[in-house]
């Protein structure tokens, strides 16, 4: 249970940061709230997934899944660069985290 916690914690990451990023396009209530629900969610999953997993390795793949979906994100839905270099980095860090769920 706790790996799904700790998946749960990385997609609401994701969801904080697009509350990030529409708080520097539009500073409204809605903007605000999707931050807030997004990292908070995400704070309160990796809590629960770290009651059972390792410190380092619950942050490295949280943070790995924050990154890579951010970046996917980034691609999808506001325009950014599909440069190959840059998708072979993000693929480098999905499977690092693949690596760590693998040794634990």
């Amino acid at each position: 249970m706790s790996w799904i916690f700790l998946i749960l914690a990385g997609l609401f990451e994701v969801i904080g940061v697009i509350g990030m990023n529409l708080i520097t396009r539009n500073k409204n209530i809605r903007s605000f709230v999707v931050f807030v629900f997004g990292l908070g969610l995400s704070f309160t999953f990796l809590s629960l997934a770290m009651q059972t997993l390792a410190m380092g390795t619950a942050y490295a793949i949280w943070t790995g899944i924050g990154t890579v979906g951010s970046g996917v994100v980034g691609i999808l839905l506001y325009g950014e660069s599909k440069a190959t270099i840059r998708i072979v980095f993000m693929a480098m860090v999905l499977v690092a985290a693949v690596g760590l769920k693998i040794i634990s």
